[in-house]
């Protein structure tokens, strides 16, 4: 088969896959999974040479940590230092000492059984290495598609991945130092390895922020976009090369060059040209994925198999709730949290891989356990389907919790009329619930993070906990009966959610919804909000009156500029000509 023939194969198989996942409301990754199951050597065997399409689709991981890179910063690791470094830490430090104490305890009742056991501590350290890992494309996926990204469990869930993303960077040190045991010394290969990786990190985080900065800015300056996407892939090979030369990864770069850019002002520039790049090879990654599940493997050691995918599914999710639980979340929080977390991830197979090519992981293992974990991934999308049905049975006292919550959360609003609904108790919301308390208007905020609530009652402010893309959440806090609902952060899939309960149980209510830029506009306006009210312009407009006030404009003449600038966005400000009384409500 030639090379375009193999291009177009792939193509078609995630196209048709993606199609029929979208039909039946999966994630994309779980079609490019089944993509590659279905061509690959061991099924249809369609795609046999498959070595070229390997080395591409290792690229789709080093996007991928690429785009965490991006995401991560300072500011967000401090806010989420409790799910991060308390449930994610725990999640994956106790996996792996979890794997190493099942190590030992086989190979003493092998002994007992006068056989021997010959998985070094080294080997079970690598397995449990990519055990800890849960899958970052298709969880977050699944929760944007259900707007649970900002519920309890899903910030926990969001906490514990993120901190699995970066062990993966240590992970990737610790494999090829572990392999190097027989010719060295574990701790002597360890430290020079921590050495290179803390000698590049930090020569590139303390040197490398200024000049990634005004090489963007040099390269922004020539107003092309096709030299700045060019640069852009330049510069996120060009470091994972250099970390590789190092002796680190290929992974471990692209991290640092994401780092390096969030720190600049063309992140979200960034994310959005490089978003095609990633979901495509992280698509042809997955799908090479999908061509190692051997189903003769499968069919010839079902029991093994079996096993493989269910014992760590269940121990992964109660590992997690154990630690929820101790960290003080209700049950079922913890659970739908266990649930969400108990899959395999694209980075175990990374590690997997990495065991396997420095001989760490028994040959005879690699297709069980790869069988198992793209099972465990398989079964996901349909595991968080039944997630609250699974809760339900299982803690029964999760429905009683959620009803005591709405019911004191309505019977502290029961007397509330004519008031307003904020949605999300950020920034915006806080200084939102700051003006209204000013004009005595009274009001009922809402948030999914006990943190801001805990923060805002200490304020003194009306914070109440919960869900506003729940019907049940808004209503208990007398939708019916509000003056106005505010979705102030700029979430669309949550405001949209919003706006259709709110539409279809209380359509005189007026909606304003926040986003971050003016791309959504028109779909939530037909959604039925009153008004949107883009960051990016109000941000750009306030920037411009205090430019022009400092270059001497006179005020009454800034002000009528803004002024007529927001005349043409919102429709309530157009009468802007006509007298107001300011003493009425």
């Amino acid at each position: 088969m030639s090379s375009l023939e193999l291009t177009l194969l792939y193509l078609c198989a995630a196209v048709v896959s993606v199609v029929g996942c979208r039909l039946l409301h999966l994630p994309a990754m779980l079609g490019y999974l089944l993509a590659g199951l279905v061509i690959g050597p061991n099924a249809l065997a369609l795609a046999k040479d498959s070595a070229g399409i390997e080395h591409l689709a290792e690229f789709g991981v080093v996007f991928l940590m690429f785009v965490i890179g991006l995401e991560f910063n300072l500011p967000k690791l401090h806010h989420m230092r409790k799910m991060v470094f308390g449930l994610g830490l725990g999640q994956v430090v106790l996996t792996l000492l979890g794997t190493l104490l099942l190590n030992l305890a086989l190979a003493w009742g092998m002994a007992q059984w006068g056989r021997a056991w010959h998985v070094s501590w080294q080997s079970a350290l690598a397995m449990g290495s990519a055990l800890a890992m849960s899958s970052t494309a298709i969880v977050v996926k699944l929760m944007a598609d259900r707007v649970e990204l900002e519920s309890p469990h899903g910030q926990r869930v969001m906490g514990v991945l993120l901190f699995q993303d970066l062990a993966v960077v240590p992970l990737l040190v610790l494999i090829p130092a572990l392999a190097d045991m027989a010719e060295h010394n574990l701790w002597q290969v360890l430290s020079i390895a921590m050495l290179k990786a803390t000698a590049l990190v930090g020569l590139l985080l303390w040197g490398g922020q200024g000049v990634m900065r005004s090489w963007l800015q040099l390269v922004a300056r020539r107003k092309s976009d096709e030299l700045f996407m060019l640069n852009l892939l330049f510069m996120t090979l060009g470091l994972a090369w250099l970390t590789e030369l190092a002796g680190l990864s290929l992974a471990m770069g692209a991290f640092l060059a994401g780092m390096l850019i969030a720190e600049t002002d063309f992140k979200h520039q960034v994310e959005s040209d490089i978003r095609p790049f990633h979901d495509m090879l992280l698509g042809l990654f997955f799908i090479t994925i999908g061509m190692k599940l051997d189903w003769e493997v499968v069919i010839d050691n079902w029991a093994w198999v079996l096993g493989l995918t269910v014992v760590p599914v269940l121990v992964k999710a109660a590992l997690v709730f154990v630690l929820a639980r101790l960290q003080g979340g209700p049950a079922g929080v913890s659970l739908r949290t266990g649930i969400y977390l108990a899959q395999a991830g694209e980075f175990g197979f990374v590690l997997l891989s990495l065991g396997q090519v420095h001989g760490l992981i028994p040959a005879a293992w690699i297709s069980p356990i790869l069988a198992s974990m793209v099972l465990s991934m398989i079964a996901t999308p349909f595991l968080l389907m039944n997630a609250d049905r699974i809760v339900n049975r299982l803690v029964s006292t999760d429905w009683l919790e959620q009803s005591l919550a709405l019911t004191g959360i309505a019977q502290r609003t029961l007397k509330t009329e004519h008031h307003v609904i904020v949605c999300g108790y950020g920034r915006s919301g806080h200084n939102l619930v700051d003006l209204l308390s000013l004009e005595g208007i009274a009001y009922v905020a809402m948030d999914s993070d006990p943190d801001k609530v805990q923060h805002g009652r200490s304020l003194g402010h009306r914070v109440e906990f919960g869900d506003a893309t729940r019907l049940t959440s808004l209503m208990s806090a007398g939708l019916a009966r509000a003056a106005a609902v505010v979705v102030t952060y700029p979430d669309t899939a949550s405001a949209l959610k919003v706006l259709a309960w709110v539409k279809e149980h209380a359509p005189q209510v007026p909606v304003v919804v926040r986003t971050h830029d003016d791309k959504d506009l028109e779909q939530l306006r037909a959604a039925g909000a009153a008004e949107v009210v883009p960051e990016v312009i109000e941000g750009s407009l306030m920037l411009a009156s205090q430019t022009l006030a400092l270059i001497g404009i006179p005020l009454k003449r800034v002000f009528r500029l803004v002024q007529a600038q927001r005349h043409t966005r919102y429709a309530l400000m157009r009468d802007v000509d006509k007298p107001h009384d300011d003493t009425q409500p």
